[in-house]
């Protein structure tokens, strides 16, 4: 069986400069994707158009849009790019100038132009799970997504705010501490049956 072998992390992406480039479908599903998720994601978009929702969503959370059509030079300063346009060559030549300059950089439905994919989300509270099927299929991450945002109970952000407080009060060296909340918490998980 074929494993995938991404590694998850999730970016603070209040902390970082991000890049759309392009203005039409794909840069609205990524920009509501970033927003939904980092309503403070610092975002700057480029394109020689953008569609009237795009506009209105950028407003909203002012994201600055450049009418205009890429340039490297938009990546300046910029930790993370997405191109998004349905112009095959604009968007290799983000990936390559992102590569030149160690921007990481997503190229929409372009897996071998992707340093990472933008895979389901779900969240809770302060619960988020993330999702990926390594850039094969979306429409199976959406789909778990959707499983997930039912089985997880809504009341999971109490949970963690209430382990997060016993976590304070006990004693010892951290991997005292760990094994006293594995300990603590293993009946949240169900044994697998044989």
């Amino acid at each position: 069986m074929e494993r995938n072998e991404l590694y998850p992390v999730f970016l603070k992406v209040s902390n970082l400069k991000i890049l759309i480039v392009g203005g039409g479908n794909v840069a609205l599903e990524k920009l509501t994707f970033l927003l939904k998720s980092s309503p403070s994601a610092r975002v700057e978009m480029v394109s020689p158009m953008f569609r009237e929702e795009t506009i209105a969503l950028a407003d909203k959370f002012r994201i600055k849009m450049y009418v205009a059509p890429y340039d490297k030079s938009f990546l300046e300063g910029k930790h993370i790019a997405i191109a998004t346009t349905d112009n095959v060559p604009v968007n290799e030549q983000v990936y390559h100038d992102c590569r030149a300059r160690q921007i990481l950089v997503n190229v929409a439905d372009n897996p071998p132009f992707c340093d990472f994919y933008m895979g389901g989300i779900v969240t809770k509270g302060n619960v988020k799970v993330a999702i990926s099927t390594n850039g094969q299929s979306p429409t199976t991450a959406k789909r778990l997504r959707q499983f997930f945002e039912d089985v997880i109970p809504e009341n999971i952000d109490d949970l963690v705010k209430n382990l997060n407080e016993y976590r304070k009060t006990i004693k010892g060296d951290f991997e005292e501490k760990v094994e006293t909340l594995n300990e603590f918490t293993k009946g949240l998980v169900g044994k697998k049956k044989e």
